[in-house]
């Protein structure tokens, strides 16, 4: 007769279970290297003794797991705890309709939309005269007879760059200032200032690039038989110069994510509208989550640090601006995430643009000097390709070069932080300019052997930067917005009080 187990056993149900590749499957710690397929029977009688523990398996937080651990769930609660918090300590403050922007700034800001985009078409006149100059000045050329002739023909060739290069440093020039008045004197609203500012220079950066490359792509046109002519790039055999002087290549570049100017770009074979789709999701989601952080969170927080730095209280400017770090850094990171990765990303795709490394691994940055050249890819390239390489091949030290670079772009930083909070007060500039001697200071940790210098870098980088640059810089530049724009005049506030 069966005994009371085996019955039970018999009368089991069959559970096929899959030892996973790499999971310990022997006792102490040795491992079979494959995968093991047996049949484990549940007792419908004998539950007591279902044995639970079979195999060798990690903690998912440990190191020897499997499969990535997912935090997602921390970062839900994280967001909740913010919310919560803010709510609790502010109130809700969040107003859809309180708005501080009038008619005038949408009409203005829609003519400069519309009409910043007009000088990199006469970018494309200016080219297309120059363009029809060369091949005429080549047909010349070949039909002179002696040297001298030649000589002749390209001198006179010669002495018309320097018209097209001064038609377009004005046609690049009228562009930032006429943007630039437009803004400062009559569009109120800094936001709406800021993404008017922010366009007109995206499109002068362009337009220069635009000249600078054709002028290039012109003298190796001219200077093809030479035995000191360069090769042009591989890319560029598929639409040489002058064909590339057209409306439809200059479009192309007018929306393509980039600021430097190729007559080919890699292309992929064709467009994810999915990809598309959950791209420009990502973006609207992140715009309305830092509206409401910004709202909810800093708003508050800057207008209770108006009175201390008023006074020059010392000790509650370093409180708020430590406070104010954490919003700045959750806003900053949201915001680069939406523009660098999903909204760049989207139009990429849109475009079939295929070179996507806007960005990369900039927050293991052991240096300040590694920071910018990998946190915003197109505004490197452009330094690189337009203002660093060209000083370095006229003989400019290196040093002396990167030190101008930065002098530009605080320059710029300035104008698209000052022109829209109509504050020009420097603080953007020396913030940039403040970062030559940061580099120069890192540099050398990378080299040092008693110290971890890569991780000193990094602290020093998130230090100089989140924890400080930008909350500073946000609480000057606020608390000069409200001393010129106040409903209350600032000093009269804290003179009554």
């Amino acid at each position: 007769m069966a005994s009371a187990v085996e019955t039970a056993v018999t009368t089991s149900t069959d559970i096929p279970v899959t030892q996973p590749e790499g999971q310990y499957s022997q006792a102490n710690g040795h491992t079979n290297g494959t995968p093991e397929t047996r049949t484990v029977r549940s007792p419908k009688k004998y539950r007591h003794v279902l044995a639970i523990h079979r195999d060798s398996k990690p903690s998912c937080l440990s190191q020897d797991a499997q499969q990535p651990t997912s935090f997602v769930g921390f970062r839900n609660l994280m967001v909740l705890v913010l919310g919560e918090y803010s709510a609790s300590y502010y109130g809700v403050l969040i107003c859809i309709r309180c708005h501080d922007y009038r008619r005038q700034d949408v009409v203005y800001g829609s003519i400069l939309y519309f009409l910043v985009p007009c000088h990199l078409f006469v970018a494309y006149i200016i080219e297309l005269a120059a363009a029809q100059q060369a091949k005429g000045a080549i047909a010349r050329i070949k039909k002179a007879e002696t040297a001298a002739d030649v000589a002749i023909q390209q001198k006179h060739f010669q002495s018309t760059w320097g018209l097209i290069a001064f038609a377009h440093g004005v046609n690049a020039t009228l562009n930032l200032i006429i943007a630039t008045t437009v803004v400062y004197y009559f569009i109120h609203h800094p936001g709406i200032g800021t993404l008017c500012e922010i366009h007109a220079v995206i499109v002068w950066l362009k337009t220069c690039s635009y000249a600078f490359t054709n002028r290039d792509l012109r003298h190796a046109m001219l200077d093809n038989d030479s035995p000191s002519a360069a090769p042009l790039p591989e890319i560029y055999k598929s639409c040489p110069y002058p064909r590339n002087i057209s409306i439809r290549n200059l479009t192309y570049f007018w929306w393509a994510p980039t600021l430097v100017y190729q007559p080919v770009y890699p292309r992929t074979a064709s467009i994810r509208w999915p990809f598309v789709f959950k791209r420009v999701g990502e973006v609207f989601g992140l715009s309305i989550v830092i509206w409401i952080a910004s709202a909810q969170y800093a708003a508050p927080l800057l207008q209770n640090s108006l009175d201390k730095i008023a006074t020059l209280d010392l000790v509650s400017i370093v409180e708020r601006v430590l406070k104010l770090s954490t919003i700045s850094l959750f806003c900053w990171l949201a915001g680069f995430v939406a523009l660098f990765h999903s909204f760049l990303n989207a139009l990429a795709e849109v475009l079939r643009f295929g070179d996507r490394e806007f960005y990369t691994e900039w927050w293991n940055a052991t240096s300040i000097r590694q920071y910018w050249v990998t946190w915003n890819k197109p505004v490197t390239n452009f330094m690189r390709r337009h203002i660093y390489s060209p000083l370095v091949g006229r003989g400019v030290s290196p040093t002396v070069a990167q030190i101008i670079v930065f002098i530009f772009s605080g320059a710029l930083h300035e104008l698209l932080v000052g022109v829209p909070t109509h504050n020009i007060i420097g603080v953007a500039f020396i913030g940039m300019v403040f970062q030559i001697p940061l580099i120069f200071a890192t540099d050398p940790l990378l080299n040092v052997k008693f110290l971890n210098g890569k991780l000193i870098g990094n602290l020093i980088f998130w230090v100089s930067f989140c924890l400080v640059g930008q909350p500073l810089a946000a609480l000057l530049y606020f608390f000069a917005w409200q001393a010129k724009y106040g409903s209350t005049p600032l000093f009269r506030r804290v003179l009554d009080a």
